[in-house]
């Protein structure tokens, strides 16, 4: 199969040094505000990349649910496969495509849990619908067909009617602090602009990366 019609350029926009802010949590804040403020379907759904205690590396996107200057939060079923990553490698990279923008950002840190309180307030957020969801299987693991798990909803919606429902045990919340960040901008000829943020003890060093 042959992709050379699907080429394209980059002429969106340009990147330079004086454009950024010194902080990169600052800088993520203003492209995701105008992220959203362009229309762009999904602007809170980010590539989580994990990598098992046996070295393999797995990708999922899953939706942004908060972030400010300590880190990024995000909530799932913990004994999920990304969960069990995260309990023997607590090292993940994030990625977030805006794609029609020409933009993307990458975050590379460390993961670790939110407090039962602070996942069980935000669970009570949740759509009842979603609720329920959390309690139908496990998720990751193999389920026999489709009808199953409609069926296991039906069942917890059953249980649960006009009832509050409770955070599942296994389902949680994690917080990544981010030790690196990278952000991209498309530029014609493929002479993109890249600029990476790295810690230095209380501050950012930043460096225009080649393309």
């Amino acid at each position: 199969m042959s992709l050379e019609d699907t080429r394209r350029e980059y002429r969106y926009g340009k990147l330079d040094r004086n454009s950024l802010l010194d902080s990169p949590f600052e800088q993520f804040d203003a492209w995701m505000t105008q992220a959203m403020e362009a229309g762009i379907q999904d602007p809170t759904a980010m590539t989580v990349s994990t990598v098992s205690a046996a070295g393999r590396p797995w990708t999922r996107i899953v939706l942004l649910k908060g972030f400010d200057e300590t880190g990024f939060y995000f909530y799932t079923s913990m004994a999920s496969r990304k969960g069990r990553d995260i309990a023997a490698n607590a090292h993940v990279c994030l990625h977030f495509p805006w794609l029609a923008m020409d933009r993307q950002v990458i975050v590379g840190g460390t993961a670790s849990a939110l407090s039962t309180a602070r996942t069980e307030a935000y669970f009570a957020t949740r759509p009842r619908e979603s609720q329920l969801a959390a309690w139908v299987a496990t998720q990751s693991t193999p389920v026999s067909s489709r009808e199953y798990l409609d069926s296991q909803f039906r069942e917890v919606e059953q249980r649960f009617a006009d009832k509050e429902i409770p955070k599942p045990d296994g389902w949680g919340g994690y917080q990544i602090v981010p030790a690196s960040w990278e952000f991209w901008q498309g530029g014609e000829f493929r002479l993109h602009d890249r600029f990476s943020y790295e810690q230095a003890e209380d501050d950012w060093t930043i460096t225009r990366l080649a393309p």
